[in-house]
């Protein structure tokens, strides 16, 4: 549907761009702008922007970019008018003429208030008499009434229908149960029966408090020993993690990532209200860059064995790459944090966190336990493996520490181990200074746009395009200077889209804002908008706006002209007989 220029402008201004980011990036300021590290891509340095006074985000790293509208498209994956009906929610304003019959959004609210009262379904199930072997087994593993409480923890009854006869009496249809992936549907019969039976239940809940799916564990022999909901609309097991709800509080200055639902609920109970687990999948960047807006610093405690090994070198370049500091928490004498806290108690654990070692630490010992150290061959092969993972530490302490106890491993001189390190860091260098002048010979080549969905066929027409829409957006009363100029004499076919949607709104209420584009240009279209409107360019006078307005009109008056002699060529083959007739 079409909104309203005064309805949008109003949900701008109840809708600051800082604010609306600032719910999912940590924003620092840098004179009247903010900057971090965007949440549309890994990176280790804050190359996401946003400006306040224009209302508008850019990321000089994946280019994406836009007004607050936009944003939310992106970042909570809706289209145009549920964005729009997301932000007018979240201001509390009334969307006029707001049907929403088939809105995206307004199924996502049916299935967060489903999954909202089925936890409380569950909760209530465990007090009854057929939970008591989940009581049983609560009560086993230590936790209190206050955890269970705190993290919702309830009962799925051993029944096919309890949750769908329980929901459907609250007005939820089978479908929606379906697609809340709470119950299965027989492929045969076409009958429907609760995917969760005798199972203790762990509701899942992301960040804004949405509870959006569930995870099970089996009270008998049947398998899987865990289920976890499927994927839905609202819940992506790679873009969430289990307690984030809880841990986005935390006041410890870490977070401990653990492979299981009950070792993030031990440390919880036990004082530690900065863990959180994944979803039944290995890490993912998703998960890595959630970590980066919460904390500078990241505990793993994966099992000791090899799969827990393979795991933790995995996620270190994930962590990394968004800039997270990272250490390695192991254990001795217990598999599991939540064994380890169960045998020795909160104080033992608080000595592991203080000792754990770091990342390039604990790459370095993992490096050493694949040699025979006592073997000549082997030493060398270690010696070259540790200068080629030392080399690619970020600091020269990091790589002279290291560098020291690799020679102390190896039973080698420190000034060998240093000349072999300094060799393999110069051929990384040499390696990303090759990919970097690649890279800024694309730059300079490109004036064109990042997205090959958009070319300047005409570079001249298109820079002085992107100066014209960019001073109209800044100065609206520069409308009344330009009514020479139509839609189809700009070159570039998204800034003739642009022109038309601005012209026509100034034209009724005489104010428009990059906001009045979310709906006519395309998410690619809008990143690359921003991307004009965000760029500082030196001011442009009155008179350097009326050259580019001839610009325009002298580039599309000479790509008529071509068209005209093309089209009267063509006529003079067809009467000699040329052209094939």
């Amino acid at each position: 549907m079409a909104f309203s220029p005064a309805f949008l402008d109003e949900l701008n201004h109840r809708n600051p761009i800082e604010d609306v980011v600032g719910q999912y990036v940590a924003l620092t300021r840098k004179g009247s702008n903010l900057f971090g590290l965007c949440p549309f891509h890994g990176e280790k340095t804050a190359s996401f922007s946003v400006k306040p006074d224009k209302g508008i985000y850019y990321c000089f790293g994946c280019h994406k970019g836009g007004g607050a509208v936009n944003f939310i498209m992106e970042i909570e994956n809706l289209p145009y008018p549920d964005a729009v009906r997301f932000l007018a929610k979240r201001a509390g304003i009334e969307v006029p003429e707001d049907n929403r019959d088939n809105s995206q959004y307004k199924k996502k609210e049916r299935l967060w208030a489903l999954c909202k009262e089925s936890a409380r379904f569950f909760n209530d199930q465990l007090k009854t008499p057929q939970a008591q072997e989940v009581r049983a087994y609560i009560v086993k593993r230590g936790l209190s009434n206050a955890t269970v409480t705190r993290f919702g923890l309830g009962y799925a009854p051993n029944a096919w229908t309890a949750l769908i006869d329980a929901m459907t009496a609250k007005g939820f249809t089978k479908q929606e149960l379906l697609e809340a992936g709470l119950v299965l549907q027989h492929k045969e019969k076409g009958t429907f029966y609760d995917r969760f039976r005798n199972r203790l239940m762990f509701p899942i809940i992301d960040v804004r408090g949405n509870v959006i799916g569930f995870g099970g564990r089996v009270m008998d022999d049947s398998t899987p020993k865990y289920l976890n909901s499927p994927e839905t609309i609202i819940f992506n097991k790679r873009r969430n993690l289990f307690a984030m709800n809880i841990v986005k509080k935390s006041k410890q200055g870490h977070i401990i990532l653990t492979e299981g639902y009950m070792d993030a609920i031990a440390l919880h109970q036990y004082g530690f209200d900065c863990a959180v687990a994944s979803l039944g999948t290995s890490l993912t960047q998703e998960h890595a860059d959630m970590l980066s807006k919460y904390t500078d610093e990241v505990v793993l405690t994966y099992d000791g064995d090899q799969a827990g090994q393979n795991a933790t070198k995995r996620a270190i370049p994930m962590l990394e790459k968004t800039g997270l500091r990272v250490k390695i928490l192991q254990m001795q004498g217990a598999k599991d944090p939540d064994e380890y806290l169960h045998k020795f108690g909160a104080d033992r654990f608080q000595n592991l966190l203080n000792g754990c070692e770091n990342q390039a630490e604990y790459r370095l010992r993992s490096l050493q336990r694949n040699f025979d150290l006592n073997n000549d061959e082997q030493k060398v092969e270690f010696a070259k493996q540790a200068a080629e993972l030392i080399s690619t530490y970020s600091t020269a302490v990091e790589r002279e520490l290291y560098g020291m106890r690799a020679a102390e491993m190896a039973g080698l001189s420190h000034d060998v181990m240093k000349q072999e390190i300094g060799r393999a860091f110069k051929r990384r260098t040499a390696m990303q200074k090759k990919a970097q002048d690649k890279k800024n010979l694309e730059i300079a080549a490109a004036r064109q746009p990042h997205s090959r969905e958009i070319r300047y066929d005409n570079l001249r027409s298109a820079i002085a395009e992107e100066t014209v829409l960019k001073m109209l957006l800044r100065e609206n009363a520069l409308f009344e200077k330009t009514k020479e100029v139509k839609p189809q004499d700009f070159s570039v076919p998204m800034f003739a889209k642009a022109y038309e949607a601005l012209y026509r709104v100034w034209s009724q209420e005489h104010s428009v804002g990059i906001y009045t584009l979310s709906e006519v240009l395309t998410p690619t279209e809008m990143a690359h908008m921003t991307e004009v409107i965000q760029r500082q360019d030196h001011p442009i006078s009155e008179e350097a706006f009326a050259d580019c307005l001839r610009v325009i009109l002298t580039e599309a008056r000479k790509m008529s002209g071509v068209d005209d002699l093309k089209a009267l060529q063509e006529q003079m083959r067809k009467k000699k007989g040329y052209g094939g007739t």
